[in-house]
């Protein structure tokens, strides 16, 4: 995918929005910067799921930015989205591929090198590894040393973006890691001007990446 640019990757966060502030949040986003978008719903059933990810399609789209849908492989090709994310509890990478083939992008969660490794031999395009930092979005947090992130990004030859508590003060100590791009969530979701803050994590995120 041609439109395939990993430098700043925000990941949705619906809760506490209507529907309405949830779509501009996200458009500020995209009109700030953020080069992919991925819809993150842990607990809204399949047909919500649906819907919300189709009105959100519209908007990336307008944008020329790749939608990923996280968890699920039946929203994905439900809404023809460009990507899927796939965690360790998740369908596993090989299966995905075989059920979506080789067009859509499919990224991976890893946490150790090996888990690296598998998920590449599996046909994974990208990863998001950490979480780097403590993070309000996710319960269960196990952290990533940026000794392992360094170490991913040594053992790999697909993209890899740090994730987990990033925002515009913190990143620093990812520099000369090796990474592709940032994953952020609640730095974008919960800026009171969410597409300042999704330009500046740009303009952060490609000095890291240099």
């Amino acid at each position: 995918m041609n439109n395939f640019d990993p430098t700043l990757y925000f990941i949705t966060d619906s809760t506490g929005f209507s529907e309405e502030e949830f779509l501009q949040r996200a458009e500020m986003a995209l009109k700030g910067g953020a080069t992919l978008i991925q819809l993150r719903e842990k607990d809204k059933t399949t047909r919500e799921y649906i819907n919300l990810a189709e009105k959100l399609h519209e908007i990336t789209k307008k944008y020329n930015v790749p939608l990923i849908i996280d968890d699920r492989v039946d929203v994905a090709m439900a809404i023809k989205a460009e990507c899927v994310h796939l965690g360790q509890s998740d369908m596993p990478i090989d299966i995905a591929r075989k059920i979506l083939g080789a067009e859509i992008i499919i990224g991976a969660t890893a946490k150790t090198v090996s888990q690296a490794l598998e998920a590449m031999e599996n046909g994974a395009d990208y990863l998001g590894v950490g979480a780097i930092y403590p993070t309000t979005t996710k319960v269960k947090t196990i952290l990533t040393s940026v000794d392992t992130l360094k170490d991913i990004c040594k053992a790999v030859s697909i993209p890899v973006n740090a994730i987990g508590g990033l925002n515009i003060n913190n990143t620093d100590t990812l520099k000369g890691s090796g990474i592709s791009g940032i994953c952020v969530v609640s730095a974008i979701m919960k800026a009171e001007n969410p597409e300042k803050a999704a330009g500046e994590l740009k303009e952060k995120a490609e000095s890291l990446i240099k």
